[in-house]
């Protein structure tokens, strides 16, 4: 009965919907009933206990891994029946099998994942009985029994797959009133610093489980802000690298352009680890022709030394936190970075927001269209943006009851030609790109750029869309496809602020270590909730 997610009428439409059964649904519906209890490795009680990271995790004989997937199952049970962050949209019901599985098989010198659990974004697939739903109730039966290359990496690492997480559905691309972290599947998501404020989108569930200790680590997704926003307000790590470096393949997709997966985790080191595994080429995934070629061993290169010498530029937008943000660039002075301030004229990267929505609106159809249209046979019957539209005009009662779907609507309608929408994406990129980054670098020999990442949380508001509040930093990292770091850099009325670490396209080693050098470079700066 704990996987009852939803109650009366709404729990028997969503399995009308399914239309496979409850026991197919899986995740959704039946795997945490079919979940045995299990013995935590400490006390159950706290929260605290389980925001460890996963470098600090080792599975032994001792502190076996089925004991560790237990205890965050355990977690995660809590979370659901006190009300908590509703952070988890579905359990994975092999995941003790799974972990017992890799204890038996635990061989010497196992790697530093070996037997940890991960949570992914339910907009990426997994072989595991649970369904792919981007948070849609169209793909409530999308369970396609296949690994996303990047998930198939981490498993052969030897992580386990607890579940999937919550997010603003379709990740935040259906309509200009959507709020953040809510999706018709999983409900709304909340943050766990302070109940009532937003955590972000669209990687909502994947950044307050980590931070509420529902998981050591997670995947998210961004097309544009969607790691890095949701991890800096919920006082997380969160890591967008260059597209191209992970596969996008079975992905829920917006933006062939600028999608990409990336991780969200407690630590800079975490990211490291876990980007270490998850980067790599794939055929199937043109942009990653380079990533086989660009993959290093991105934790090998962290050090407290990382910011000796580097010259970073120190750029500080509208609405910037001047306290904390001075306190976070004191900090970096001090572990040796060169420190330049800069204040280039923004006025071309806002423009381009105008050329990114067009790209996007061209490439959503399109994507869409491609991903649902290479789906194995398991009932889902949408196919097209426009079945999509469809059938959210079926059901409007659960799936509308707080935003309609005009953006969605608006890229169905669009009568852009293949030039215009060339020239568009040409211009955007330029203008983040060229004429962006790599002219602000150049102009001041800087290897780096640090921001504010966002401001703090806002009070979430269904039907009223998201109150965002300055500054943001995701614009032109994302339209670049250059890679984006937030590290926590403190608090604003108890709400967490990020720091930003913006590089060049394929200097994530550079970002990562510079990230890890500011985080141990004195006290921890992660606010836990």
């Amino acid at each position: 009965k704990e996987a009852l997610q939803w109650g009366g009428k709404r729990g028997i439409e969503l399995m009308r919907l399914a239309g496979l059964g409850m026991i197919a649904v899986g995740g959704l519906v039946a795997a945490c009933a079919a979940m045995p209890e299990t013995a935590a490795v400490q006390d159950q009680a706290g929260q605290g206990a389980l925001q460890r990271p996963l470098s600090d995790w080792a599975v032994t004989e001792n502190i076996t891994s089925a004991a560790i997937v237990g205890q965050y199952l355990d977690r995660i049970r809590a979370d659901r029946s006190d009300g908590g962050t509703n952070a988890v949209l579905a359990l994975n019901p092999n995941a003790m099998r799974d972990a017992a599985a890799l204890d038996a098989a635990r061989p010497a010198g196992a790697g530093p994942l070996y037997g940890l659990p991960i949570l992914i974004k339910d907009n990426i697939e997994t072989l595991d009985l649970m369904p792919t739903t981007a948070g849609s109730l169209a793909l409530i039966g999308n369970i396609t029994h296949r690994d996303s290359p990047l998930v198939a990496r981490l498993r052969a690492a030897g992580m386990v797959v607890l579940g999937k997480a919550n997010l603003s559905e379709w990740a935040n691309i259906r309509d200009d009133k959507s709020t953040s972290g809510w999706s018709a599947v999983g409900g709304q998501t909340h943050n766990p610093h302070l109940r009532g404020t937003n955590p972000c989108g669209s990687s909502s569930g994947s950044a307050a489980a980590v931070a509420a200790g529902l998981a050591p680590a997670a995947i998210g997704t961004e097309t544009d802000g969607s790691i890095v926003c949701p991890s800096a307000i919920n006082g997380i790590v969160g890591f967008k690298p260059t597209v191209g470096l992970i596969s996008r393949r079975y992905i829920v997709p917006i933006s062939t352009s600028q999608d990409t997966a990336g991780p969200m985790t407690l630590t800079v080191r975490d990211a490291a680890l876990l980007l270490s595994v998850m980067a790599g080429t794939d055929p199937a995934d043109p942009a990653t022709a380079e990533a086989d070629a660009r993959r290093i061993d991105y934790a090998a290169g962290l050090s407290v030394d990382g910011l000796q010498g580097l010259r970073i530029g120190v750029l500080t937008l509208e609405g910037t936190n001047a306290a904390v943000f001075g306190a976070a660039v004191a900090r970096l002075a001090a572990a040796g970075a060169v420190l330049v301030p800069i204040a280039p004229d923004l006025g071309p990267v806002r423009a381009a927001g105008a050329d990114e929505f067009a790209v996007l609106m061209a490439e959503l159809r399109t994507g869409l269209a491609a991903y649902l249209g290479d789906l194995p046979a398991n009932g889902v019957t949408v196919r097209s943006l426009a079945d999509v539209i469809a059938f959210n005009r079926a059901h409007a009662a659960l799936e509308m009851p707080y935003f309609g779907q005009s953006i969605f609507e608006q890229a169905e309608a669009s009568t852009a030609t293949q030039a215009e929408y060339l020239a568009a994406r040409a211009r955007s990129l330029r203008a983040a790109g060229v004429d962006g980054i790599d002219a602000w670098l150049a102009a001041n020999d800087l290897d780096l750029i640090v921001a504010q990442t966002n401001g703090p949380a806002w009070r979430t508001t269904l039907g009223a869309g998201d109150a965002f509040v300055p500054p943001s930093a995701s614009r032109a990292p994302a339209i670049a496809g250059y890679p984006h770091l937030t590290v926590p850099m403190g608090t604003v009325d108890g709400l967490p602020l990020g720091l930003s670490f913006i590089g060049p396209a394929w200097s994530d080693a550079l970002v990562l270590q510079a990230g890890h050098a500011f985080e141990v470079a004195g006290p921890s700066l992660r606010a836990a909730p």
